[in-house]
């Protein structure tokens, strides 16, 4: 039922890892979305750098940050970490 038991755990994006997420990847696609939509990515700390490096090569402007910061308002232009 829903509000009982504890709150399922955040799991990393990576097709086929069901690990805890320990870090938030926030990312756009400059050419099809708005600089006010982020979307996100979760990752465990063995598919935090895949996860970037894919976004990265593509050149989406996106920051990682550690589950439970502050998320950010906006992500700034380029690739970054």
């Amino acid at each position: 039922m829903i509000g009982f038991g504890e709150p399922e755990a955040l799991t990393c994006s990576r097709a086929n890892c069901r690990e805890t997420a320990v870090w938030r990847i926030e990312w756009r696609n400059p050419k099809i979305h708005s600089e006010d939509r982020v979307k996100v990515w979760l990752a465990c700390d063995e598919h935090v750098d895949f996860l970037r490096e894919f976004l990265a090569a593509r050149d989406f402007p996106l920051r990682v940050v550690a589950v439970g910061a502050d998320p950010a308002p906006q992500v700034a232009g380029g690739a970054a970490s």
